[in-house]
């Protein structure tokens, strides 16, 4: 038997909202807290706001009953147990994460305390936060024995966030007193306990009842590292396959087939391996420079995160003079554009190296006709539609008369398209894949030019036999 735990949720953005409805799926009772009310409005009719596989189906089953919205912290301060501080630290002009918000919220938790809560940092924050949130607190008059604060990093994935939440790796909990322990082991009971699974509409994923995620206890400042290095490492994966895939790409290697036999290594594994045209998104740029930020303020010499970053944006770089290398000139060309997230699955542009590819094309006199099944909202409101880029509602409108196709994000859509159908529609049958979305014979075979990231280029065979007959 599990006991339920009165939780808020300060933040209604990807960690928040992910957060609010799957601890309501485990069965306690929430109330997600946003500043924003036209937000919160929203939420609370049924709009999810944000592209997110089985969101909308746990925000219609728990809105306004397990899970409520509201602008008022202090209320929920008041009701809750444990407050789970979710809002953004977004990256500074120096590098370093933004606090400002987090530290904002801690004051006005301050302001409302009157009895033992439990307030977690569950935003990716920098070593250190820690102490300056209890600081904090200390300055605005509450009395330590009235609350601890605990690291319960996210370790969410964008288009999988609820089944991540559901279904974690792990669940790290820093705490540094046996009491803020507890509660936080209450709360992922229902998970570590195996009896969420049990459950006849339970989420499906990996894990069950007779394998349940570990629930990992350190200190706080272990939990605060153990997210930063874990998206550093990340990152610095991919980076190191787009070097490896440019090293394939100048001796004819294939980069598919460098990766597949390094991720059989069960050192390596196969996970974070796939060349592309770079990592973006509202993490990994952002928590690259933060934890070399912090670093350098420990003095600690951290230049392997500068080279990863480096890496990361010769990638698009290397991607134009591809599209470059097959195209000639680009002044006055039409280009397809497939995708515009920075990844398949979500609408989240932040840090999209597809919209840095279109930026370079526009900067570069190309006219652009771009496609994405769910970011072109949010991609227009940063990219307003013009007479040299238009966006359409298929892809099979993007490649209409384009000179090439590029395939700039990983939609699954993508690698199923009728090739046939894609190869008269284009003016000339040339697609550039910085996904590595399809296989090169197969596009040979289709009658296209296909480009694509640390394998050689492939071209159709002209036929030549008719010139041979002539002169027969």
């Amino acid at each position: 038997m599990t006991e339920d735990v009165k939780i808020a949720v300060v933040g209604s953005g990807y960690v928040g909202l992910v957060a609010a409805v799957c601890f309501a799926e485990m069965g306690h009772d929430v109330i997600c807290v946003d500043n924003d009310e036209r937000k919160v409005a929203a939420l609370q009719g049924g709009d999810s706001l944000i592209h997110e596989n089985f969101l909308p189906e746990l925000l219609g089953k728990y809105r306004n009953t397990k899970v409520r919205f509201m602008t008022d912290l202090a209320e929920a301060t008041r009701e809750c147990e444990a407050i789970f501080i979710a809002v953004g630290t977004p990256q500074s002009e120096a590098g370093d994460a933004d606090l400002s918000y987090v530290e904002a919220v801690a004051c006005e938790i301050a302001r409302s305390l009157t009895s033992y809560k439990v307030i977690v940092e569950k935003s990716t924050v920098p070593v250190y936060t820690n102490e300056w949130v209890t600081r904090s607190m200390e300055r605005n008059g509450v009395a330590r024995h009235l609350f601890d604060v605990v690291s319960n990093p996210e370790f969410l994935r964008e288009g999988t966030a609820v089944c991540d939440f559901l279904h974690p790796d792990r669940i790290v909990v820093g705490a540094d007193s046996d009491r803020a322990a507890e509660v936080l082991q209450r709360i992922y009971r229902p998970l570590t306990s195996g009896a969420y699974y049990t459950r006849a509409n339970a989420i499906e994923g990996v894990c069950n009842e007779s394998e349940p995620p570990e629930l990992l206890m350190t200190s706080t400042k272990s939990a605060e590292i153990i997210k930063h290095a874990s998206n550093a490492f990340l990152a610095l994966k991919i980076s190191f396959i787009n070097a490896v895939s440019n090293l394939c790409e100048a001796t004819n290697a294939n980069v598919e087939q460098v990766a597949r036999g390094m991720g059989l290594d069960t050192r390596i594994g196969p996970r974070f391996l796939r060349p592309g045209i770079g990592y973006g998104g509202s993490c990994f740029p952002k928590d690259v420079a933060a934890f070399r930020s912090v670093a350098e303020q420990l003095g600690i010499d951290f230049n392997l995160l500068t080279e990863v970053e480096k890496i990361n944006s010769q990638q698009k770089k290397r991607f134009l003079n591809k599209v470059r290398s097959a195209l000639w000139t680009l002044r006055g060309k039409r280009i397809g554009v497939l995708g515009l997230a920075f990844k398949g699955e979500t609408d989240d542009i932040r840090e999209s190296p597809a919209i840095e590819v279109v930026e370079m094309l526009l900067a570069e006199g190309c006219s652009v006709t771009a496609y994405d099944p769910a970011a072109m909202k949010r991609t227009e409101e940063v990219l307003p539609a013009s007479r040299s880029l238009r966006y359409v509602s298929d892809a099979y409108a993007a490649a209409e008369d384009a000179d090439a196709l590029l395939i700039l994000t990983d939609w699954a859509e993508f690698a199923s398209l009728d090739l046939g159908q894609l190869n008269k529609t284009l003016r000339y049958p040339i697609i550039i894949d910085g996904r590595n979305m399809y296989d090169p014979p197969t596009m040979v075979k289709h009658g296209f030019t296909y480009l694509s990231i640390g394998r050689p280029a492939a071209y159709p065979v002209r036929d030549l036999s008719p010139a041979l007959s002539a002169h027969s």
